[in-house]
Parts: structure tokens; C-alpha cells; sequence
């Protein structure tokens, strides 16, 4: 079939316009197709002319690759109309036929995951990610095809995390391509993160936890990485979801506010005492700040026991009155 068609594109590229078959004029018109797709190897006189009848199934060039597309120009259109003796002719130098080889996409996606055996049966981790040279690689095969991809061979390097695979599209077909590709590994840790925008002051709970990979690299040392260290939190400022969150980035809630009032407990024998205050810094459950008596003006230092609730220590017994 090669050799057929190859036989029939030189002679049609060879043959003078003058030489060609004439149009004995009794032909039905003949359009032709300006946009064309298949899913062949070859491409058929009816693929681009219409009106071809028993000549439709006629080779008359290679199919370009699947994915991608093969432009014929008006000369050799009109040369391939002649030699098969079809009534038509270009209406000016400008036409063109394109041609698209249909095909399946073999995603980026896919293409990790078979590396991700052949890795792992070099002995590599699992969870590590995988990153491919080429971001945007994706593999075109025939759109008839039943097969994925398969690794012929790998090289993998522990030292730099580095290495390189021959796949092949489709898999076990006689027609089936190689390719050569790139990448690295890198560690991953798994951290809580948050999964909408938590604003500071509000609670975390653990419904706006989920948990994601990231490279551990990139993980700096304060990072939270049990979710009990976030669960519970508030956030000292607005935190994005998506991204780990720092030690630092959260704090207990809130239970008394700066500048507000306080009522103050001391617990005494056989009584309790009760004064009212007013918090001259922020505390949350169990801190321990700096209160103002309001009508004795006398500071004292009292535990944060629920909003608006301190427990003053009995020392302070002076302070209270």
C-alpha cells in the first residue's frame, strides 16, 4: 500500500497539466471537502472530492499523525481532480483542504501513573510526585485504538531523583510509536489544609480541614502537620484554602478581648468573690493576663477561665476589693 501511494503521488506531482486526463463533460459536479477528518492512515479520493463514486476508496496520500493535521493546496488539489478525471477546478489559488487524523489523547495524568509503576518497581517510593520535564505532554494514538501506553525501558537515577523512560503508543500495536520521556521525583508530606477562606477571629473546625500533598521541601519547619494543631484554631490573620498553615498563622480563639470587660472570680473559703475588670491584652482559654480593677484601678493577673470569665489567683485578694 505504501509503495501504491507513493507511485501515485509522484506520478500525479510529475504529470503537466496538459497531459492530464480531460473532462469529457458528462461528470456529475464534483465538490470538494475543505474540512476534513479521519481516522485512517491514508487518505481517500472520497475524503476530500464528493461525486467520486466507485474511485471514493482510491489512496491518494498519507493520513498526517493522529492529533495532528496535513494542509493540500489548490494545485495539487486540481492535479488530483484531473487525474481522476473529476469535474472540478479551484476558484482561485487560495483554496485548501485540511485534513485531521482523529485520535485518542493519552492525558498527562495517565502517562504519570504508568511511570509511577515502572518507578516503583525500581524500587522507588510510591508517594512520591512525579514531574514530568514536558508539563504539557499529552500522546496522540489512532482513534480507533484500544490500547493505552506501555514503558519499554526506564533509567532511574536515587542521587538526583532523576530519570528517563521510552513509552510506547499504543500499547503492544504493530503500529505503534515510541517516545522519549523526562523527569524527576520529589519527596511529598502530607499536610492539613484548609478548604475555604477562614477569617480571622473565626473558629477552625474540622470540616474546613482536608488533607493534601505537597513536596517536603517546601515545607518549612513550623508548619502545622497534625490536625489537632489547627482544629480549634482561629487564625491571627485570613487564611487562603489551599495552602499549609503555620504554627504561627493560628492561636487559641479569643475568649477576651482587649479592652473589654471582665468579670473576675476568686474563689476564697467558703465563699466566692466577684469584682469587674477590664483586659488590657487579648487572651484566649487558660492564658493568663493583665487585668484593671474598675473601682479600684489596682492591676492584677488572672486566668482566662470562658468569654468574659477570669479566675484571679487568691494572692490577689488585695487587688479584688
Amino acid at each position: 500500500m505504501r509503495k501504491f501511494i507513493l507511485i501515485v503521488l509522484l506520478g500525479i506531482a510529475l504529470m503537466p497539466l496538459e497531459a492530464l486526463g480531460k473532462d469529457d463533460g458528462d461528470g456529475l459536479s464534483v465538490m470538494l471537502r475543505q474540512s476534513v477528518k479521519v481516522d485512517d492512515a491514508v487518505i481517500r479520493l472520497g475524503d476530500l472530492f464528493t461525486q467520486t463514486g466507485e474511485q471514493a476508496d482510491v489512496a491518494i496520500a498519507y493520513a498526517p499523525e493522529p492529533g495532528k493535521r496535513a494542509s493540500f493546496d489548490a494545485r495539487w488539489l486540481y492535479r488530483v481532480a484531473r487525474a481522476y478525471r473529476l469535474k472540478w477546478r479551484p476558484i482561485n489559488d487560495r483554496m485548501r483542504a485540511v485534513v485531521v487524523r482523529t485520535s485518542q489523547v493519552i492525558s498527562r495524568e495517565e502517562i504519570v501513573e504508568t511511570l509511577r509503576g515502572a518507578l516503583t518497581d525500581k524500587g522507588t517510593d510510591g508517594d512520591m510526585e512525579i514531574e514530568l520535564s514536558n508539563k504539557f505532554l499529552k500522546l496522540h494514538v489512532p482513534g480507533d485504538s484500544l490500547s493505552g501506553i506501555a514503558v519499554d525501558d526506564i533509567d532511574y537515577h536515587p542521587r538526583s531523583r532523576r530519570f528517563t523512560a521510552i513509552l510506547s503508543a499504543p500499547a503492544d500495536s504493530p503500529q505503534a510509536k515510541q517516545f522519549r520521556i523526562t523527569g524527576r521525583l520529589h519527596k511529598t508530606v502530607e499536610v492539613p489544609v484548609l478548604n475555604r477562606r477562614v477569617l480571622a477571629g473565626e473558629i477552625i473546625k474540622r470540616q474546613d480541614v482536608k488533607w493534601t500533598k505537597v513536596r517536603a521541601r517546601r515545607v518549612p519547619p513550623n508548619t502545622i502537620v497534625n490536625e489537632s494543631d489547627i482544629v480549634g484554631k482561629s487564625p491571627r490573620r485570613g487564611l487562603r484554602a489551599g495552602y499549609p498553615v503555620l504554627l504561627s498563622a493560628v492561636r487559641r480563639p479569643v475568649l477576651v478581648a482587649k479592652g473589654s470587660l471582665v468579670t473576675m472570680y476568686l474563689q476564697a473559703p467558703k465563699m466566692m468573690l466577684t469584682a469587674q475588670g477590664k483586659a488590657l491584652e487579648d487572651g484566649s482559654d487558660g492564658d493568663v493576663i493583665r487585668i484593671t480593677n474598675t473601682q479600684s484601678n489596682k492591676v492584677v493577673e488572672a486566668e482566662i477561665i470562658g468569654h468574659g470569665k477570669a479566675a484571679v489567683r487568691p494572692t490577689a485578694l488585695v487587688a479584688m476589693n
